[in-house]
């Protein structure tokens, strides 16, 4: 990668940028497709800014259904025609005892990524409040199979499905434009949940908000395009679009907004 591309993403996006070089390079140099894990949207966005850049070759997102938020890359040479199965995507259902317990998305991450695997390996968790599926990648399907047997307290086990049995998930995510003087994570915060600056700054110091589902403890933490901040209690703001400043230099933000 020209040492130019790392300006514009953050100092942590460093060692992802390179990884994605050499994952060109290979394309490049071996002519032959590469897919990688799943990606969360911003790291899509990296990926999608860098080949646009950089590269001649093609790409191509699945995640195992069309509103996947994690999703798996194909990156391939022209000649190449992508199907569905090089994305290498299983969908596995938890079977569990529905009328006496509750799953949580946290629960069932939780315990998949206890199985000593990374989370890259597992995509979107969808649920239509009963039902719960999980898409992974087909080179760990059957690992998890054989090591889930409880999601908390609840007795579990996990089994394959076709793409045809998907459940629909339930989602209510709504679109909101707001204006906020800072990309401050405790600002976000605040504005889009209505309570004050130090609710929020306690909510983030105290381990309880994700960027891109990873722990972020910094208030002064700056999001950025297709940034997914989870506020545990609140809910979930994705920032889909960064649309210019106001007059009196406030941002204009079109965000997804998820309310618990």
């Amino acid at each position: 990668m020209n040492a130019n591309v790392y300006q514009h993403f953050r100092k942590d996006e460093h060692p992802f940028i390179d990884s994605v070089g050499d994952w060109l390079e290979q394309v490049e140099s071996q002519y032959a497709p590469y897919l990688s894990d799943f990606l969360d949207p911003r790291q899509a966005y990296i990926l999608e800014t860098l080949i646009r850049q950089n590269s001649e070759l093609e790409f191509q997102f699945y995640g195992g259904y069309e509103q996947a938020e994690r999703r798996r890359c194909l990156i391939f040479p022209d000649y190449y025609e992508p199907k569905q199965e090089d994305f290498e995507i299983e969908l596995l259902e938890i079977v569990y005892p529905v009328k006496f317990s509750t799953l949580s998305h946290g629960k069932v991450l939780g315990t998949l990524v206890n199985t000593g695997i990374k989370r890259e390996y597992f995509g979107d968790i969808i649920s239509d409040n009963d039902r719960w599926q999980v898409f992974v990648a087909k080179e760990i399907a059957s690992f998890v199979l054989n090591q889930v047997e409880k999601i908390g307290k609840v007795s579990v086990r996990l089994e394959k499905r076709k793409y045809t049995e998907m459940i629909l998930p339930k989602d209510d995510w709504t679109h909101e434009r707001t204006t906020i003087s800072s990309l401050r994570l405790d600002n976000l915060i605040s504005s889009v949940y209505n309570i004050s600056r130090q609710r929020s700054k306690q909510l983030i110091e105290s381990g309880k908000v994700k960027v891109n589902w990873t722990e972020n403890t910094r208030p002064d933490f700056l999001v950025d395009l297709l940034d997914i901040v989870s506020i545990r209690g609140f809910g979930r703001i994705q920032i889909q679009e960064l649309e210019g400043k106001t007059k009196k230099d406030k941002f204009r933000l079109l965000l997804g907004v998820l309310r618990k």
